[in-house]
């Protein structure tokens, strides 16, 4: 039977690093061009870098879930083997697709936080043309958190099916052994 302990943790971490990915696509930087008193130089004046920090934290507790999830099925792959079917079939497929939108969450996030956190500094007002200032694309954090929601989903089905596949297999190692051992006379 799964481990409704487990569970529970599982989707709490996924659950607030999905709430720290939609605040950090809510509270992206962004920046105004204001001109320095000699009227040399423009530069770029950022308003917050609140959502480096939210980007950080969903990134480290979707992490945090990941490691939780992988410790509690032994990573699909150690411990005693499950029982040939479709359970075990389900539960490798899940497991490939969530380590994959896993990678596409913490990448999202990873990329919006850093991209946040960079500001331009200075920038002369050459040959007339506008001055840009860096921020981070609108959507990064939000496709983050949109991965980071399928990761929960695929997880916790993930952990249902291997915990079927692996109840059903019994106590001892793939089934037990079907040949007897006798005393030898």
């Amino acid at each position: 039977m799964a481990s409704i302990i487990v569970q529970a943790v599982v989707i709490l971490l996924d659950v607030i690093a999905f709430g720290l990915g939609v605040a950090a696509e809510q509270r992206r930087s962004r920046a105004t061009v204001t001109p320095d008193s000699a009227k040399e130089y423009d530069y770029c004046v950022y308003d917050s870098d609140i959502a480096t920090g939210y980007g950080v934290g969903a990134l480290l507790l979707l992490a945090a879930a990941q490691v939780v999830l992988m410790v509690a099925s032994r990573c699909f792959c150690c411990g005693r083997g499950l029982k040939p079917g479709g359970s075990r079939a389900c539960a490798l497929i899940l497991f490939l697709f969530t380590w994959v939108t896993f990678l596409i969450a913490e990448a999202c996030l990873l990329a919006g936080s850093v991209r946040n956190a960079y500001h331009t500094r200075y920038r002369g007002n050459f040959y007339g043309e506008p001055l840009s200032c860096e921020t981070v694309r609108k959507g990064i954090f939000a496709a983050g958190a949109a991965f980071t929601f399928f990761t929960a989903i695929l997880g916790e089905v993930y952990y249902l099916s291997y915990s079927k596949s692996r109840d059903a297999a019994g106590g001892a190692p793939y089934g037990g052994s079907s040949i007897g051992m006798g005393p030898y006379n």
